[in-house]
């Protein structure tokens, strides 16, 4: 059965795509940490991050650092926050997110209830970014 990622990546589901390439996406999460929070996903169906090659990895955290850039550069945070955390949906993806403080790893604590104007500005706010670090040529329109 296909992930509710592959869904949202097959366009089944709505997702808000801010990054987009022959083998990763990255769209808003529906639960964010912080303003920004987003999520870095292979298009192919991997499980677990022990489980694919390591060259796939590494492309995949090259992608997670450019919306890192853009999430710092967006919102002005002190750093960029990456977790790997898996037990949410069998699909690898990387989460990144505005950080402000060691409170905004934990997961746990996100906004499950986020208003449809905060992700959109969200979005809005991270295309630009990428798009004024060099990256626009994958920012979906």
């Amino acid at each position: 059965m296909a992930s509710v990622f592959s869904a949202i990546i097959e366009g089944q589901l709505p997702g808000r795509f801010v990054w987009e390439d022959d083998e990763f996406v990255a769209f808003l999460t529906i639960a964010p940490v912080t303003q920004g929070h987003t999520l870095v996903v292979p298009r192919k169906e991997i499980d677990q991050w022990q489980d694919v090659d390591a060259d796939t990895f590494a492309r995949l955290n090259g992608v997670a650092q450019k919306i890192g850039q853009a999430v710092r550069h967006a919102w002005d945070a002190p750093r960029a926050g990456l977790l790997i955390a898996g037990l949410e949906v069998p699909h690898l993806h990387v989460h990144v997110f505005p950080a402000f403080t060691m409170g905004n790893f934990d997961i746990s604590g996100a906004n499950p209830h986020p208003t449809p104007e905060s992700l959109d500005e969200a979005q809005t706010k991270i295309k630009t970014a990428l798009r004024d670090l060099g990256y626009g040529a994958n920012v979906p329109d």
